[in-house]
């Protein structure tokens, strides 16, 4: 199992493309299930949880060829829609299939997703949806079994009661080819679900309001296969920025869109961090110490859960009070502990933590407990006095192409260490 060691004090300098988002790539990946042909999906990130995708596909027949950045899918019938529980453990996302095969084949067996241990993240939404469509399901043994009784979903008025992405994102590909108009409302307005749209429509569906909080679409008879570059990662991009923040850099961020992440933009500048759009990218520049903001998470087009833990690092290096506050996973602060023994000073109460600084941080060997919280002690240990030691990055392979190539090329001191327990 891989580690990873930085050396801390470096200031990070240069340019840096940003890599294609995952969380547009999953479903995407998982869409082209819909239409037979060859699909062409391009700027997708090598990450673990594209080859995740890959191999769950691959598994119900279809062909893929993945090489990164481009992935090749090459759609046929399927006899055998399932999604085994060693393929979907490994990865939440992997439910991602359910809609898709509903739609297409009227009927899944679908393993209940696994993922990281931040809270729990059922999915009944998704199942709501698709019973309201027509779906008859039952879960046994840890599996979703869905069967259309007349082959086909039918359009429906959807409301789910949370804007959850991937449930607004199943019951898009579900109404595509269902029959009829669907409607979803209070849907999430994420970026990625805008992309996915994006890409239904290009294959030759009708979505119409995808960035809204209400969605409509008119099924087809047939979609078609599609070709489509892949959105730029908001969450890579609101990493890097705050690690060029905190360690007094001078980084710009090719290819990001301003828009996708003006929330974190505005927190920062808030913070006195020098946040610029420049053309095809921002730059972003800091100068410890910072001043202290409250954040708190909320859905798109608030402030974003996966940069919560990045967030509260860089608040850690604040002069004075801050609080940060997570109301979208309950079990999201498992970062806390690790950045308390590098010497960050911060008092969980609830679902909110108290930040005093700046704090004085010291190298030290952590563990990362999940993706982002991964992320957020690798940029500790860029500022930390001394070496640290990340131990256990399988989870940040899952959400970060080659994390430590990209920093070492704007000049951190950081290796991975092959083989370590």
């Amino acid at each position: 199992m891989d580690n990873i060691k930085v050396r801390g004090g470096a200031p990070l300098r240069g340019t840096l493309k940003v890599s294609g988002a995952k969380n547009a790539a999953l479903p995407i990946l998982c869409s082209a299930l819909l239409a037979d042909g060859e699909h062409v999906f391009r700027n997708v990130p090598d990450l673990r949880d594209i080859e995740t995708t890959a191999q769950l596909l691959r598994h119900m027949g279809v062909g893929v060829d993945v090489d990164a950045p481009i992935v090749k899918i090459h759609g046929r019938p399927i006899e055998e829609p399932d999604a085994p529980y060693e393929l979907v453990k490994q990865m939440r996302a992997s439910v991602l299939v359910l809609g898709p095969l509903a739609a297409r084949y009227g009927k899944a067996r679908v393993s209940l997703p696994g993922g990281c241990a931040i809270g729990a993240r059922p999915i009944d939404q998704h199942l709501k949806g698709l019973e309201a469509m027509g779906a008859t399901i039952s879960l046994d043994h840890g599996y979703v079994d869905l069967v259309v009784p007349y082959g086909r979903l039918r359009g429906a008025d959807i409301h789910l009661d949370i804007p959850t992405v991937t449930g607004t994102e199943n019951l898009m590909c579900a109404a595509t080819l269902a029959k009829g108009r669907t409607r979803l409302s209070n849907a999430a307005r994420e970026p990625e679900v805008e992309e996915l749209a994006r890409v239904l429509n290009k294959m030759g569906a009708s979505v119409e309001g995808a960035g809204t909080d209400v969605i409509t679409i008119e099924g087809r008879e047939v979609l078609q296969p599609v070709d489509h570059a892949i959105i730029a990662d908001r969450i890579e991009a609101g990493t890097y920025m705050v690690g060029a923040a905190i360690t007094g850099g001078d980084v710009l961020l090719e290819g990001i869109t301003f828009d996708h992440i003006e929330v974190l933009c505005a927190k920062m500048r808030q913070a006195g961090i020098t946040v610029e759009r420049e053309a095809g990218g921002i730059r972003v520049v800091g100068k410890p110490p910072f001043k202290p903001v409250d954040v708190t998470t909320e859905p798109h087009p608030g402030f974003p859960t996966d940069m919560q833990a990045q967030f509260m690092l860089l608040m850690t290096l604040a002069a004075g009070g801050s609080v940060i506050t997570e109301t979208i996973f309950e079990n999201r602060f498992m970062h806390v502990p690790e950045l308390q023994r590098m010497g960050a000073r911060i008092d969980v109460r609830g679902r909110s933590a108290f930040l005093q600084g700046p704090s004085k941080l010291q190298g030290a060997r952590v563990m990362a407990t999940d993706l982002r919280a991964s992320a957020s002690l690798v940029l500790a240990g860029l500022v930390a006095r001394g070496e640290t030691e990340v131990l256990r990055v399988y989870h940040l392979d899952r959400g970060y192409e080659r994390i430590e190539a990209k920093l070492g090329a704007l000049g951190a001191d950081i290796e991975r260490v092959h083989g370590n327990a």
